[in-house]
């Protein structure tokens, strides 16, 4: 049974001003500001955290099925996104708004100004999943990643009602979401993702302990960054992964994204709650040592050479049989 993967799908549209922006800024016409930059080069990449995740899986041969709305615009990502190993079939289309869009400008000194236009994003609570399931024969496991906060409610509460079995990510959304929200997005997910940030957050905000939250879940994996993985089960000793050694670090966006889409496969594939987090590690680092959240490659000896080097030959031994060549 396959793995659908709800959450947003995007372009982000990067581009870098030579200059400061502070140095535009004229002192006492801030509140009349009208300014133009131009700048040096433009880089669009693929992007949008459930099409990040969906792209991870379909390397490691998983065949997940995207869940998300789209704008008329997405026909060529649509297309990388199936050669990659994705079911698209589910994506919503919209007839009157453009695929989701992030807009950025960096300048000389790392500052940024940007622009989220969350366009065809805010039709994905229209998607119910029962016809979802009923195409692809059920599913194993629902990733509710960050999306439209509309979907993501119902997308969570469907997988309650109809007894789907569903990994709750709300990400980013944790931010701005309130207590009772968070508490009804992660009450009886099987699996529960943050990094450490949104851990506190969402004690936070849900007034809940931590061992409060691993009641209500099965599995709490939280990122550490350059410090690993930290996975909690309630009832067990937690457990600790090492981050993959970077060779070229060079964007850490997706990452996260990136260990999501390994774990999962590894769990899919049956493989122990340890040997699943250092799949998803080893994958997170492939992510981070290039340009763009969906550039990386997994070659197979490659990889399976790092990973022996990080985990040892007889972990690597167990995941080549589910690799592809």
């Amino acid at each position: 049974m396959p793995v659908a993967v709800t959450g947003s799908i995007a372009t982000d549209h990067l581009m870098t001003f030579p200059g400061r922006f502070a140095e535009q800024f004229v002192e006492g016409q801030m509140e009349n500001v009208s300014l133009s930059f131009l700048v040096d080069d433009l880089v669009q990449h693929r992007g949008g955290a459930g099409a990040n995740m969906a792209y991870g899986m379909g390397l490691l041969g998983l065949n997940p099925v995207l869940v998300g709305a789209v704008g008329s615009d997405f026909a060529d990502y649509d297309a990388w996104l199936v050669r990659h190993g994705v079911d698209t079939a589910s994506v919503h289309w919209s007839d009157v708004r453009h695929t989701a869009r992030f807009v950025c400008t960096t300048d000389a000194a790392n500052n940024q100004i940007a622009s989220f236009y969350s366009g065809a994003m805010s039709e994905a609570g229209q998607i119910e999943l029962a016809p979802v399931a009923a195409r692809v024969g059920s599913l194993d496991l629902v990733v509710v990643g960050p999306d439209d906060p509309t979907a993501m409610v119902r997308h969570t509460e469907e997988c309650r009602e109809r007894g789907y079995r569903f990994a709750a990510d709300p990400s980013q959304q944790i931010a701005w979401a309130d207590g009772e929200m968070i508490r009804s997005l992660v009450h009886g997910a099987e699996i529960l993702f943050t990094n450490e940030y949104e851990a506190a957050l969402l004690c936070q905000k849900t007034g809940w302990t931590p061992d409060e939250v691993l009641a209500r879940v099965g599995t709490w994996v939280t990122t550490r960054a350059a410090d690993g993985v930290l996975v909690r089960q309630a009832g067990h000793q937690p457990l600790e992964v090492i981050a993959v050694p970077e060779t070229k670090p060079v964007e850490p966006t997706g990452g996260g994204d990136a260990l999501r889409a390994g774990f999962i496969a590894g769990r899919t594939w049956g493989l122990s709650l340890e040997r699943a987090t250092q799949l998803g590690s080893a994958v997170a680092t492939e992510a981070v040592e290039v340009v763009g959240t969906q550039e990386y490659r997994l070659d197979r000896e490659p990889f399976l050479g790092r990973f022996a080097e990080a985990f040892g030959a007889d972990a690597a031994a167990e995941i080549a049989g589910h690799l592809a060549a």
